[in-house]
C-alpha cells in the first residue's frame, strides 16, 4: 500500500493496488468520485476484487460503449443468479459459509480410492458452480486450524437450492467422511446506518459478489442488546467513527450480510484481502473505536485461502 496520504481521494469501497491509487491521482481532483464510482461499479459487476489500473482501462471502455447490455459477474464457475422475471421472487440474497472437518481415517485410506472420493465430490461441486443459480468459492484451512479443513462460500437468491447442493456433496463417498464443523448463514440487506463517505455503495450491499483475493477472513459477529437500545443517532456518531476506521485500508472489501432470526449470530462478516497485514491492522484499530464495547461475540474467526476445489481437496490429504 502506497505511503503517501489519502485524503485527497473519495472513500474506495474495494481494494485498490497501489498503482490504480496512483493512476486516480492522476485524475482532475473533481473527477475522481466519479471515476471511483464507475470502476468499482465495473469491478463489482465483472467480479472483480481488487481494482488495477488494467481494471481502470476496462472500466472506461465499457463506459464508452454506451448502449450495450451489461452482464452480470461471473461468479466461479458460472454467471451470476438473476431471478427469473417473477416480481415475488427474493431480492436479496442468501449467503453461507459452510466449515467441514476431514475424518483422519479418510487419510488412511488406499490413495486410489481416496482419489476417486475427491473427483466425486469435485464433480458435483462443479454441477451446482456452473448452473448459474449458486455462486461457489472453495477455500482451504489446512494447516490454519485445527477445528476445520475446508470452507465452502455460496451466494444464491434461493435458500433451498444450497440445502439441496450440501444434501448432494453430503451424499457422496467423501462426504461421509467429512463433518460439518459450523455453518454460517446470513442474508444480504442495505445498513441502517448512513456512510457518510461514501453513500453511493448502498445498493452494492445487496449483492454479494465474490472477488479474487487469495485470502478470505470469517466470523459471527453479536451486539449487545444495549446497542440496539441507544438511539439513532448515538448508533450513528459511533458508526461513523467506525466507518472512518475502515475506509483507511483500502485493499481489504467487507461483505456484510444479516442473520437476525436465520442463525445464532446478528452478522456474519467476510473480509477479502491480499494483504493479510492489513486486515490484522484494521482489526486492531477498530478494537479502539467505541462501537468496539457492544460487541458480545466476534468469534471464532476463520482465516480461508482460496483453492480451486481440486486443489482444496488434494490438501486434505
Amino acid at each position: 500500500m502506497s505511503d503517501a496520504p489519502t485524503n485527497d481521494l473519495p472513500p474506495l469501497t474495494l481494494a485498490w493496488t497501489d498503482e490504480a491509487v496512483e493512476a486516480l491521482r492522476r485524475a482532475p481532483a473533481f473527477v475522481r468520485r466519479s471515476v471511483v464510482r464507475n470502476v468499482e461499479a465495473y469491478a463489482m459487476l465483472k467480479g472483480i476484487n481488487e481494482v488495477t489500473p488494467a481494471t481502470m482501462a476496462e472500466a472506461k471502455e465499457a463506459r464508452e460503449k454506451a448502449g450495450t447490455e451489461a452482464e452480470h459477474a461471473p461468479g466461479q464457475g458460472g454467471q451470476f443468479p438473476t431471478p427469473e422475471n417473477d416480481e415475488s421472487a427474493p431480492k436479496r440474497q442468501y449467503v453461507t459459509f459452510f466449515f467441514l472437518k476431514i475424518d483422519s481415517a479418510w487419510r488412511r485410506l488406499p490413495e486410489s480410492e481416496r482419489s476417486a472420493h475427491k473427483a466425486a465430490f469435485a464433480e458435483v461441486w462443479s454441477k451446482w458452480a456452473k448452473g448459474g443459480e449458486v455462486i461457489c468459492r472453495s477455500y482451504s484451512t489446512v494447516g490454519v486450524r485445527s477445528d476445520v479443513d475446508l470452507m465452502l462460500w455460496r451466494v444464491s437468491y434461493k435458500l433451498d437450492l444450497m440445502q439441496d447442493m450440501t444434501a448432494e456433496l453430503l451424499k457422496t463417498p467423501l462426504g461421509g467422511y467429512l463433518t460439518p464443523a459450523a455453518h454460517l448463514v446470513g442474508m444480504t440487506k442495505r445498513s441502517v446506518y448512513e456512510d457518510k463517505l461514501n453513500p453511493n455503495h448502498e445498493d452494492a450491499r445487496l449483492k454479494i459478489v465474490p472477488g479474487r483475493a487469495r485470502y478470505i477472513f470469517v466470523y459471527p459477529f453479536v451486539k449487545t442488546r444495549d446497542w440496539y437500545l441507544a438511539s439513532v443517532e448515538e448508533r450513528q456518531q459511533m458508526m461513523d467513527e467506525h466507518i472512518t476506521v475502515g475506509s483507511k485500508y483500502s485493499r481489504v472489501k467487507l461483505n456484510t450480510t444479516y442473520s437476525f432470526g436465520l442463525d445464532d449470530q446478528d452478522f456474519v462478516v467476510a473480509f477479502e484481502s491480499n494483504y493479510p497485514e492489513d486486515f490484522l491492522d484494521l482489526v486492531q484499530e477498530l478494537r479502539e473505536t467505541k462501537a468496539s464495547k457492544h460487541t458480545v461475540r466476534d468469534t471464532p474467526t476463520y482465516t480461508c485461502i482460496a483453492r480451486p476445489i481440486t486443489e482444496a481437496l488434494d490438501l486434505l490429504g
